[in-house]
């Protein structure tokens, strides 16, 4: 018995020995890096002196850092509640569906999830777009004014909501529908009997099964959201980019465009801590929640 435990460990480690060395060198070694370049004034390449703390102490009178940290949020509250809703909502109508019909939905709703961010950006540039834009002949249709909204500080940030929320709604879609297809349908089935109605089906049976999912959902969103760049960056272009920082576009500003490696690693550190403790909490309360239902 032994013999065969050690066995078992010898040929566990040999499977495990590749991804734990390409996650050492790919994540683990990476992130001790940037932690200690972020107590330095170093470039993007190469070394520099140590500062102690005072790339920290720079962040707090920093306006441009307090601009990306407050459109990071306004961008997570406009598409990871909203997102998830929709998802939600997308699935449980695509679940009553059937065959070849709702495979063709699903489709349709999973297509633009694979689509690069680039691809997805000239898409929706050709809706938008302030001087050839579909939305903006609809406004001269009904007599509008059009609106320059990748130009527009109040419009850029709800525009790039609705983006993202059509560009990744479709993962969210299966892993609700994967919930819903593991509900037993005798569950349905004695409320029926009970004449429940569809309200109250959803919410005593559908929702409370389905929180773990939600659950989630709602914390993949959150992770993503918070590392929002591409189509900020994108939609940006020939707009005003320092209006509409994230952190991301920050960090990748500081050290590419400024060649400031020490700063741009103290925002970048400042982010993981931030994604770490969000998620972390946030994932507990939803547990906590869907434990008391």
């Amino acid at each position: 018995m032994l013999t065969n435990r050690r066995k078992d460990a010898w040929i566990a480690a040999v499977l495990v020995a590749p991804f734990l060395a390409i996650y050492l060198l790919v994540f683990v070694w990476p992130t001790i890096q940037m932690f200690g370049i972020s107590f330095t004034n170093a470039p993007l390449i190469g070394s520099g002196d140590w500062v102690g703390t005072e790339n920290y102490e720079r962040l707090a009178s920093d306006p441009r850092f307090r601009t990306a940290a407050w459109n990071t949020a306004y961008f997570v509250i406009l598409t990871v509640l909203p997102g998830t809703v929709v998802a939600l909502l997308i699935a449980l109508g695509v679940a009553r569906l059937k065959g070849r019909l709702q495979s063709g939905i699903l489709a349709l709703f999973f297509l633009p999830y694979i689509l690069p961010v680039s691809v997805v950006y000239l898409i929706w540039d050709w809706v938008l777009n302030f001087q050839f834009g579909i939305l903006m002949h609809v406004l001269d249709l009904f007599g509008m004014d059009r609106i320059p909204i990748m130009k527009t500080r109040e419009w850029f940030m709800p525009a790039v909501g609705v983006v993202t929320i059509w560009w990744t709604a479709g993962f969210s879609i299966l892993l609700f529908l994967a919930g819903l297809r593991s509900i037993p349908p005798e569950i349905y089935e004695a409320a029926a009997l009970d004449n429940a109605g569809r309200w109250t089906t959803f919410r005593r049976i559908t929702w409370p099964l389905l929180w773990p999912v939600t659950s989630l959902v709602f914390t993949i969103q959150l992770i993503a959201q918070l590392k929002i760049f591409d189509q900020v960056y994108l939609f940006s272009q020939g707009g005003r980019p320092n209006d509409n920082m994230v952190l991301v576009y920050y960090v990748f500003q500081r050290a590419f465009q400024q060649d400031q490696g020490g700063r741009a690693a103290a925002v970048a550190v400042t982010l993981f801590v931030l994604v770490v403790v969000v998620s972390v909490l946030q994932f507990q309360l939803l547990r906590m929640a869907g434990g008391r239902k």
